[in-house]
Formats: C-alpha cells, structure tokens, sequence
C-alpha cells in the first residue's frame, strides 16, 4: 500500500468516527444492555436478577396478553399494509397527472404527513365517536347505518388503520418519484401498439417500480409492526384485548400505570421478540423479492 493510499485510508477512518460513535453509543449499547435486562427480572429501582430464559418462557406460556398482542400486531399489518400500499399507489397515479391544481393537490395528499401526530390522532378519536361523531353523523344523515367504530371489538382495529391510513401521502411521495422515473419511451410505444390502460400499468409501469414496491413493502411492514402512537391514543388496547399490539403491551409493561411495579426486564424481553419478528419479515421478504422484482441487467 502506497503512502498516499494509506493517508485516504486513515482520512476516510478519521471521517466516519462521528458516525460509528454515535451507532455504538446510541444503537449498539441499548441493543446489548437491553439483551441482558431481558435475561434478568429488573423493575428500574433495584439490582436486575439473572433469570436466563425465563421472561421468554413467560411470554410463551403463562402470559394471557402476549398472544392476543401478537395476534392484533399481525392482523394490523395484514389490513395496513396493503391498503397504504394500494392507497398510496393510486394517489401517487392521480398525482402524475397533468392537469390544472396538480400541485395543490400533491400538497394536500401530503399535508397529513407533516401535521403534529397526536392533534391529528385525537381529532380523529372526537370524529370517531360513535354518539356526536362527525362520521357517524353523516352516515345518519344519508340514511346509512352507523357503526361503534373504536368501541366495537370488530369495528376497532379497521378503525385504528382507517386512522393510520391518514399518513399515506408519505408513500404517495415516494411512489410519484418511481413513476417520474420510469421512461416516457415505454408508454409512447405502448400507446402506439394500442395497449390497454390495464395492460400498460400491469406490464411497464409496475414491472419498472418494483424495486420501489419493495421498500415500500419493507418500511410500511416494519412501521406497522412498531405501531404504538393510534392504539395508545385511540384505544388504549381496547375493547378487550383487540387492539392491543405488541407496542402497546411493551409500553404497559415497562411503564404501567400508578400502582404497578414496572417489569423492565420483561418488557426486554418482548422488544426482543418483535426485533426477532422484524428482522425475519425483511429477510424472507428480501429472499423471495428476485420472484416479482423487475431488476435491468442489460449492462
């Protein structure tokens, strides 16, 4: 290694130290010690106590809430995932239209995003309610019948994600940059064969965004697997245990209400369940992406 090779290799060291201190400091040691209080019986005000795998046999086995956490986590990733995908797919097409207020428009379908969560959050929970709500309240109106929406068990959930769905103008953005990516070539020579709007959009325009279908899948999957603010406010887990998701019930643990012994080190213990979840839904997604994925290998 030549002199000058070796003072670029020191320089490029000497400029990602920032970056690497601050991933050990504030990423890597919550990782480790986290791990370690998820082997200990801890309540945040004595010594933790060593207890090797026994809040996971917990978890598994004696805990009524945990299953029912699991099975609202994945029941809201199966209804969030795909309709933010589909809804922000579709406004993201709208959006790339040229027409006159185009822009205002892209505006407003992104003014959700940058509106403070909770206000947006709680202002939805006044016009959710099922006795002076705004919706229910104009389905009245149209004659239309009216529904519990967060109070009914069956009615929450899709309630929590009608919510959630608010914030799809974050997708709608990244989808409308994939279609202003893709080249106007293809359509010119589609239109000229007199391909179908079906035809173009199943066999050019989705084909050439797939590698962006693919983030998508992985960011809204890995969001909606951490989602803690609309249940928190919303529903506090309720009715029964319906929407109660695995956020919801790490927050509970490690920080319960007055009264209760806060259980650290089991609440370690479900982080580290659903770090395990997430990291096995991006592997297996990743692993099957070459199977629908569009990738230009021509050079």
């Amino acid at each position: 290694m030549s002199r000058n090779a070796g003072s670029d290799v020191k320089a490029a060291y000497l400029f990602i130290a920032p970056a690497m201190l601050g991933f050990f400091v504030f990423v890597g040691y919550p990782l480790v010690r986290s791990f370690y209080l998820a082997l200990t019986k801890y309540n945040g005000l004595t010594d933790p106590v060593f207890v090797g795998l026994g809040n996971f046999r917990r978890l598994f086995t004696t805990d009524p809430a945990f299953w029912p956490a699991l099975r609202a986590t994945g029941y809201l990733v199966v209804l969030y995932v795909p309709l933010s995908l589909i809804l922000g797919l579709a406004l993201a097409m709208f959006c790339n239209q040229r027409f006159a207020g185009v822009r205002v428009v892209r505006t407003l379908a992104y003014l959700p995003v940058v509106l403070p969560a909770v206000a947006t959050i709680t202002l939805w929970k006044f016009m959710l309610d099922p006795q002076v709500g705004l919706l229910n309240t104009i389905l009245d109106r149209l004659g239309l019948p009216t529904s519990l929406w967060l109070q009914g068990s069956g009615t929450s959930m899709p309630s929590v994600v009608l919510v959630m769905l608010w914030g799809v103008g974050g997708t709608m953005i990244i989808f409308l940059a994939a279609l202003q990516s893709v080249p106007t070539e293809l359509y010119e020579a589609a239109r000229v064969d007199g391909a179908s709007p079906w035809s173009v959009f199943f066999r050019i325009t989705l084909p050439m965004i797939s590698p962006i279908v693919l983030l998508q899948v992985i960011l809204q999957t890995t969001a909606a697997l951490q989602t803690f603010n609309q249940p928190k406010i919303l529903t506090n887990g309720g009715p029964g245990f319906s929407t109660n998701v695995l956020m919801l019930s790490i927050y509970n643990n490690g920080f319960p209400t007055l009264g209760r012994i806060p259980q650290l080190g089991y609440a370690s213990a479900q982080v580290w369940v659903l770090f395990v979840i997430i990291i096995a839904v991006i592997a297996l997604t990743a692993k099957f992406s070459s199977l629908w994925t569009y990738s230009d290998t021509s050079d």
